[in-house]
């Protein structure tokens, strides 16, 4: 029996132009074509809508939740101070 189950698509919503993209849920599709008229069918009908992305679900990556170090606060700022940072020497007589 071979597989009949669509990939699943998140779907992202822009409301106007310069506005991020925010998801709203995801549809099912063959391909990614097909995913955007689902989403446009689906999301874009009754809400104001300039811009759709999908994204396949398997193309994302995700932090693990039992992953704490992933998060914990780095304290070592050495990278901030300029003290190794040569500048050119500023001319007084111009």
């Amino acid at each position: 029996m071979s597989d009949t189950q669509f990939d699943t698509y998140e779907v992202f919503h822009q409301k106007k132009k310069g506005d991020p993209h925010i998801h709203v849920g995801a549809v099912h599709a063959p391909d990614p074509q097909t995913a955007l008229q689902y989403a446009r069918d689906q999301f874009a009908r009754r809400l104001a809508c300039v811009s759709l992305w999908v994204v396949n679900s398997r193309d994302i990556t995700a932090t693990d939740y039992q992953d704490e170090r992933f998060f914990s606060m780095v304290l070592d700022k050495s990278y901030r101070d300029p003290k190794d940072f040569d500048a050119p020497l500023k001319e007084t007589n111009v």
